[in-house]
């Protein structure tokens, strides 16, 4: 187990703690809405944990069925992490080149209009002063 698995798993321990000591003090206090919140997130925690014990159950053991073989996780070597930083890097260029298409285009845009309002006769609108 990994020490961020440990960890992981020392923080849904105390989460558990924390929820039932707050629902005995809560039933003490005699505040059952309290108490009733304090068992839906004990509930609550333990699904997400089982939930998370048998997702990583599920993902480490070697099965034959399809699923697993059609994608598989990346190995741990440098050359497929660089891979995919490699991958990643180029689509946040793209992504980030054509942001800066649309701007120029929006600019062009206002651009232009701000050119044809003289031309129609129009008059700009003008700047309110600023409030004090």
């Amino acid at each position: 187990m990994t020490r961020r698995a440990k960890l992981w798993r020392a923080g849904a321990v105390l989460f558990g703690i924390v929820n039932v000591a707050g629902m005995g003090f809560a039933l003490a206090m005699d505040e059952m809405m309290h108490a009733m919140a304090h068992a839906f997130l004990l509930f609550v925690g333990l699904g997400a944990y089982l939930l998370w014990k048998a997702v990583t159950t599920w993902a480490t053991t070697p099965s034959g069925d399809q699923m697993s073989q059609a994608s598989p996780l990346p190995s741990s070597g440098r050359d497929s992490t660089q891979k995919l930083g490699d991958q990643r890097i180029d689509y946040l260029q793209r992504s980030i080149d054509a942001l800066a298409l649309e701007v120029e285009r929006i600019g062009e845009a206002q651009r232009f209009k701000d050119k044809l309002n003289p031309e129609r006769g129009a008059t700009p609108l003008k700047k309110l002063p600023p409030e004090e």
